[in-house]
């Protein structure tokens, strides 16, 4: 019978760091990748090590990462335990992913028992976990698991599915992985933007840098990746606030700028507050044929109703294409009830491609 073991890997610091910590952390995830692959089939969701290094390290809020090996030290299955360092923190992130061709085995739930023992060992009392599936049809028939926000579900087949539910999480809430390929339309894109531009109006400003913030819009930027942990649909699901500084946004940022990408941001100021009302961050690898990834996009409640989020999506299409060109595509995961983005993204082209489960578990 073949023994298997949990393993906490040093997170190395960087790509030429000790080379057994860089292998470790390669092979975690190739792993990692290969489970979420094998469900999506979405090969161009996955990360290069150089480029999912950084996020392991984000200021005060580090990964820690685990493995499970066989007899022969091979790397079966990967594991991540995420949750802020700071006194009093109450909520976590779990995930893990077994290699395809050693599933089955006991290995997901030797994985599961020992993050979720990490989990209470720090006194985490909510635990989340994003389990990709596949594309899904209309779900109002025998077979799915519907969300309780009444929008989307997820196959009641799928082993992601089935494990979490007999491990006692909770499903809340489904996210829409959509694909836009590029070029976009111009036309389509063009029309958009303008029609976008004059439900804002002279009241509004756009504004798109990459890499470091500047200064004046440090304290702005700070305010909404806040407002991201409470604006952000999450069904019953909400998490405590996350509260950013300044200070956190540049240290983030510079932990950023160590892989090989771009964060491309759009954002749009109130003129007459002359303060930020929404954004959208953009990552673009420096390798032109990999995937752009769509990362956060929000508008503040007391300035939505004005096209901003359409505003920000467009303004990001055509910066892509002009700054960036050659990208074979953008990719972004929204909530299944955040209509007002879907339709933006409907609008310009994008398709959906996949979906997302998030879980929660209340120890």
């Amino acid at each position: 019978m073949t023994t298997y073991s949990v393993e906490e890997l040093v997170v190395p610091t960087a790509m030429d760091d000790d080379p057994e910590r860089v292998r470790a952390f390669c092979d975690w995830l190739a792993v990692s990748d290969a489970a979420e692959v094998a469900v999506h089939g979405l090969p161009e969701l996955s990360w290069t090590p150089a480029e999912a290094l950084p996020m392991c390290r984000e200021p005060g809020a580090p990964s820690r990462l685990f493995v499970v090996r066989d007899a022969d030290g091979e790397v079966v299955a990967s594991g991540a335990y995420d949750s802020k360092t700071e006194p009093g923190t109450t909520n976590c992130w779990l995930s893990l992913g077994v290699r395809p061709d050693r599933q089955r085995r006991g290995i997901g739930t030797l994985l599961a028992d020992h993050l979720e023992g990490v989990a209470r060992s720090e006194g985490r009392t909510q635990w989340k976990t994003y389990a990709v599936s596949r594309q899904v049809g209309p779900a109002d028939g025998p077979g799915y698991v519907p969300a309780p926000t009444g929008f989307g579900a997820v196959p009641a087949d799928e082993a992601g599915v089935r494990f979490l539910t007999g491990r006692g999480w909770r499903f809340g809430q489904v996210n829409r992985i959509s694909r836009l390929g590029l070029p976009a339309d111009a036309s389509v894109v063009r029309e958009l933007h303008e029609r976008a531009a004059t439900a804002a109006g002279p009241g509004y400003r756009v504004h798109t840098w990459t890499g470091a913030t500047p200064e004046r819009w440090l304290d702005g930027l700070a305010l909404l990746h806040t407002r991201m942990s409470t604006d952000a649909p999450e069904g019953d699901m909400q998490e405590p606030e996350d509260v950013w500084t300044a200070d956190r946004v540049r240290e983030t940022e510079e932990q950023f700028a160590s892989g090989p990408h771009t964060m491309l941001t759009i954002a749009v100021e109130h003129v007459e507050s002359t303060t930020l009302a929404g954004f959208s961050q953009i990552k673009i690898s420096d390798a032109p044929g990999r995937a752009v990834m769509q990362w956060d996009t929000l508008v503040l409640r007391e300035h939505r109703g004005h096209r901003l989020g359409w505003l920000l999506k467009v303004v990001g299409i055509e910066t892509i294409e002009r700054d960036f060109p050659g990208r074979p595509s953008i990719v972004t995961f929204n909530a299944e009830e955040n209509r007002p983005m879907l339709d933006v993204n409907e609008a310009v082209g994008f398709v959906g491609v996949g979906s997302e489960g998030i879980w929660e578990h209340r120890d």
